[in-house]
């Protein structure tokens, strides 16, 4: 049992002896290291149901609690802190109960209580880029911490397959692809629509100066360019059903899916369903219609339909234009409604996508709370800022994003060239120092990515994110590595270190720490569910990691000729690589057996 658990309630019966007062809640923290102690009472909290000084308010607890639990070792009590000893054998059992359970930790998922995350959400014009791989780590990590929490989850994302941008890329290869394929062109076909929609906006460009050079306004020459006209004329066709404009969106299509699904599997995320623009954009018409009769939302004399959020602190918003034609917030309406009822378990949603849509969602929420879904109390933006290169910003119609696939591959490479000069794999196959370039690579991004939280922008330095040294992927990779190299060792000169630590064993103050650490694990899970944030389990396995490299400079571990001290180091080093191995799979990276 967590010591928290086992404390509050004994903090609570004291307050209620000795002062006869009723306590809401007891504020803990962890003992500052100039103080002995294990885990801290904070008092002050305490004084707006108690009166009195609060060293002496801390005091007549910390005496009531020495006297009441075995577990209590001793206390001290510094202005309104009262520090409590925790007696050895506390951790001892908790350490006996966890050091051989692969899930501590983790939830069994819980059948009736589903939640769907939406993440990735690409358009099918353009490759995936470094924006995308911020999102994709996102949703996919928070997805798994929710699922180890104890939820049924759903992984999900809207693939945006229809629209003007779409049909740009369909007219340039269509004038200028001369049948080019992603097989005669050696392209992956997602790279290669890709170059079509570039190809497009460098068309697009020279049109409107031309036309401002004959003398045409700036801003009616970016209406009346040839190519944009004949896109629109396109995407006229699609929706009315035209057979070759369809036919041509089916192919180039399925060459972005291919494209898509190699770079999901390099990056290691998945899906348990897909839903398409093409099939939503036309739902949440009827749902308008109906909210329309009700009175949720109102039409001016154009014909278009507004709903009037500005008593909320917001504004008017469109939810259907005068000719009739869906905007997207009525398809994201409609999307909403029609998951509930492909998945009647879900009691909430979550959506990964950037800071830039953070009103946008504000007023999806909002109009399905007045639509009257109680389902709509439970929906969440997981909202995240920008991820920014020293090399500046990025822009999709000018080719000058940073191509998802290409910077994988790049980590990799770097990833390989420090691995060399550090010059620790002469062991090592080249297929085993390439999944392992990989692994360290990959393992370099994400980390870098998800310790940070969500709501913050990001600088991104792909060789900082590959350091051996400090809060970094390798360098807890590289410690889970050295753990793994003890074990091996441990059992190869006859360790036994399976059996049960005996509660009389006195623990050295490192390892006393670092079972302290590892008993916040669970509760950090079910924080990074709360919170939807994995930065949490990031920097959590981060300072997990700290502690054991210092127990593991401070103890002689297999040096140690004590066969009892021994064996509790072993199962400690092996306890703690198993919580590094399943914080780091909560965030979608894998760790090495050997570095």
């Amino acid at each position: 049992m967590n010591i928290q658990t086992v404390l509050e309630t004994k903090v609570k019966e004291a307050i209620l002896s000795i002062f006869d007062k009723e306590l809401p809640a007891v504020e803990f923290q962890p003992t500052r290291k100039d103080f002995a102690g294990d885990i801290t009472v904070v008092v002050f909290p305490m004084l707006r149901v108690v009166k009195g000084n609060p060293v002496q308010i801390g005091e007549q607890v910390g005496t009531y609690l020495k006297e009441q639990l075995d577990v209590v070792k001793d206390f001290n009590v510094v202005k309104g802190f009262l520090n409590l000893v925790i007696s050895d054998s506390f951790y001892i059992e908790f350490f006996n109960q966890i050091k051989n359970d692969s899930q501590y930790g983790l939830v069994e998922e819980s059948a009736s209580d589903a939640i769907m995350v939406e993440y990735s959400s690409p358009n099918t014009n353009k490759p995936l880029h470094l924006g995308h791989i911020r999102n994709n780590l996102l949703g996919y990590s928070v997805a798994e911490i929710l699922k180890a929490s104890g939820k049924k989850v759903y992984k999900t994302q809207i693939i945006n397959d229809r629209g003007i941008h779409i049909c740009k890329s369909m007219l340039a290869w269509q004038k200028y692809g001369d049948g080019e394929t992603p097989v005669s062109s050696g392209l992956k076909g997602d790279k290669l629509v890709g170059n079509y929609y570039v190809k497009f906006n460098d068309i697009y460009t020279n049109e409107i100066k031309e036309l401002v050079a004959n003398g045409i306004d700036e801003k009616v020459a970016e209406k009346e360019a040839p190519s944009l006209l004949e896109a629109q004329e396109m995407l006229r066709k699609w929706e009315a059903g035209d057979e070759e404009v369809v036919a041509l969106w089916k192919k180039m299509n399925s060459w972005v899916y291919e494209g898509f699904a190699e770079t999901y599997k390099n990056m290691g995320v998945d899906f348990d369903t897909l839903y398409y623009e093409s099939d939503t954009y036309l739902l949440g018409k009827d749902v308008v219609a109906d909210g329309l009769k009700k009175g949720v939302f109102f039409k001016k004399d154009d014909g278009s339909v507004w709903i009037d959020l500005t008593d909320e602190g917001l504004d008017e918003k469109i939810v259907l234009r005068s000719d009739g034609t869906a905007v997207y917030m009525t398809q994201d309406i409609g999307t909403a409604i029609q998951r509930v009822k492909d998945y009647s378990d879900i009691n909430g949603m979550v959506y990964t996508v950037g800071n830039e849509q953070d009103y946008h969602f504000k007023v999806l929420f909002l109009i399905l709370k007045k639509l009257g879904f109680s389902w709509a109390e439970q929906l969440y933006h997981l909202s995240y800022g920008m991820v920014d290169l020293p090399s500046g910003k990025m822009k999709s119609r000018e080719g000058t994003v940073v191509d998802a696939d290409d910077l994988m591959v790049d980590m990799t490479d770097t990833a390989a060239q420090i691995s060399e000069e550090l010059g620790k794999l002469d062991a090592y196959s080249d297929e085993e120092k390439q999944e392992l370039y990989k692994m360290v690579g990959l393992g370099a991004l994400k980390y870098y990515i998800l310790k940070v939280d969500p709501k913050k922008r990001i600088l991104f330095n792909p060789e900082e994110s590959v350091d051996f040294q400090g809060n970094t992927g390798p360098f807890i990779q590289y410690t889970f590595a050295r753990i793994q190299s003890i074990l091996r060792k441990a059992n190869d000169t006859g360790v036994v270190w399976s059996e049960a630590v005996p509660s009389s064993f006195e623990l050295h103050e490192k390892e006393k720490e670092l079972i302290k650490q590892l008993q916040i694990f669970p509760e950090t899970i079910q924080l990074a569910a709360a919170n939807f944030s994995p930065a949490l389990i990031a920097n959590y396995v981060y300072d997990l990691v700290k502690e054991f490299n210092s127990f593991y400079q401070q103890v002689s571990i297999l040096g140690e000729t004590d066969k009892e001290k021994k064996a509790l180091r072993v199962q400690l080093s092996h306890t703690v690589g198993t919580v590094i191995e399943s914080g780091f799979r909560l965030l979608g990276i894998s760790v090495p057996q050997r570095m």
